[in-house]
């Protein structure tokens, strides 16, 4: 039961993190464009990212509310907290000529290094889902 509690948390977190993230990106839609153009990315991408990661954010959100769903949608969100993670540790270490950033919201105060421990908290959190998720027994009845 403990298990099962704590995975409706983590899922929830989750959740919240990637509604909060996609909303605050489409709400600022204009400064999103902007943002992903001064990217160290071509900028041909932009018209993808700037569609493509809203999206999949909700999607992730969305499949973490389902038990059908939720293992791989565990798994999208530590890939994707991951790539995110990578990119934090790219900029603290200077393999840019600038620092960008394309966040949305309060998460858009804070500095890399802060980026770079909430990102790694996520992964942690997403990790330790899939973890206690495949240690649910098979047979385990849905309340």
């Amino acid at each position: 039961m403990k298990r099962k509690i704590i995975i409706e948390i983590i899922s929830s977190l989750l959740i919240l993190l990637f509604l909060y993230a996609s909303t605050s990106k489409w709400l600022a839609f204009k400064l999103f464009i902007g943002e992903m153009n001064n990217q160290p990315l071509p900028n041909w991408m932009t018209p993808y990212l700037v569609i493509g990661i809203p999206a999949i954010e909700i999607l992730i959100a969305f499949a973490l509310i389902f038990e059908k769903s939720r293992m791989p949608a565990l798994y999208a969100s530590m890939a994707l907290m991951l790539v995110f993670t990578i990119y934090s540790v790219a900029i603290l270490l200077h393999a840019f000529k600038y620092i960008p950033c394309s966040c949305g919201g309060v998460i858009r105060k804070l500095t890399w290094p802060q980026h770079l421990v909430f990102n790694l908290f996520f992964v942690g959190i997403s990790l330790t889902g899939i973890i206690l998720k495949k240690r649910e027994p098979e047979n385990a009845v849905e309340i």
